[in-house]
């Protein structure tokens, strides 16, 4: 089979196009769908296998940060969005769209795995105070039962976000988190080994971009089918995306080929292609 995608777009989202290209290049078939056509039931998202929402700046981000499309989503896609989770199905939410899964309440979600809509955590603002576009280097927690994220141990990739700041009511919600293995992915200094990165101690700017809580960079719902993360790993889907990748220093950059050519490009495929590939193939053999 050939899973279906949708890719919501409209009212700001502008990581559409991309997102849809990354989801066709690991087989599947995507399809952009506006939110106005699931909202009026000219589409419906029964037609497809997975979800995707998207970065840029929904609303404008007017009332913060994936509010307003959150609340779109949460009150007039409510059953569709329930009957889609209940069925299975994966959502991934990037950057703006992890702001909006949050605060539809289906990140992180009840320890029940039917959705009940309710937000428990948010992303507010950049300990900075402005906009922050660099490159980050995540680890993955092997422990978590995300299915997103399998064999994935250390990517580096974008973030463009001036609200990405993981919060929660207190630190109790945190550990149940963790305790569950529902945090993910956490920003890591580039320094340490893969695997020795991932620590609850807040890390220094600009290692922890945001200054989000335990340098949680991304987390799944009690199931492992919902994903959010604030980074963009759309945007390293290829190895020549990374900036340092003609200097020959990025992760996994070929070594001294004979052909400068063959350095250069090498084994074309970033990094960040493998989180949509798993849930490709998680709906091949699942779905």
């Amino acid at each position: 089979m050939q899973p279906k995608v949708a890719v919501l777009y409209g009212f700001g989202i502008n990581c559409d196009h991309e997102t849809k290209a990354v989801f066709d290049l690991v087989g599947a078939e995507a399809e952009r769908v506006h939110v106005n056509h699931l909202v009026n039931g000219t589409r419906d998202l029964s037609e497809f296998h997975i979800m995707a929402v998207p970065g840029g700046f929904s609303f404008g981000d007017h009332l913060g940060s994936g509010r307003l499309l959150g609340n779109r989503m949460r009150f007039a896609l409510r059953d569709m969005l329930s009957a889609f989770v209940k069925a299975g199905k994966p959502i991934i939410g990037i950057c703006n769209g992890f702001q909006v899964l949050v605060k539809t309440g289906l990140l992180p979600g009840p320890e029940a795995a039917d959705p009940d809509f309710i937000q428990r955590a948010s992303l507010t603002l950049n300990n900075s105070g402005k906009y922050e576009d660099r490159w980050v280097t995540l680890d993955f927690n092997p422990n978590s039962n995300c299915i997103w994220t399998k064999g994935l141990e250390r990517i580096d990739c974008p973030v463009r976000h001036g609200e990405g700041k993981f919060v929660m009511p207190n630190s109790t919600d945190l550990d149940r988190l963790a305790a569950n293995g529902q945090i993910v992915t956490k920003y890591v200094d580039p320094e340490t080994e893969e695997g020795e990165g991932f620590q609850d101690e807040l890390l220094p700017f600009p290692i922890s971009p945001n200054g989000s809580a335990r340098n949680i960079a991304g987390i799944c719902d009690s199931t492992g089918l919902v994903f959010g993360l604030m980074p963009h790993p759309e945007a390293i889907y290829a190895k020549w995306l990374h900036p340092d990748h003609t200097r020959f220093t990025a992760p996994d950059a070929p070594d001294c080929a004979p052909d400068p050519e063959e350095r250069l490009l090498g084994d074309w495929e970033g990094e960040g292609l493998q989180i949509f590939r798993n849930a490709v193939e998680y709906v091949k053999s699942n779905l």
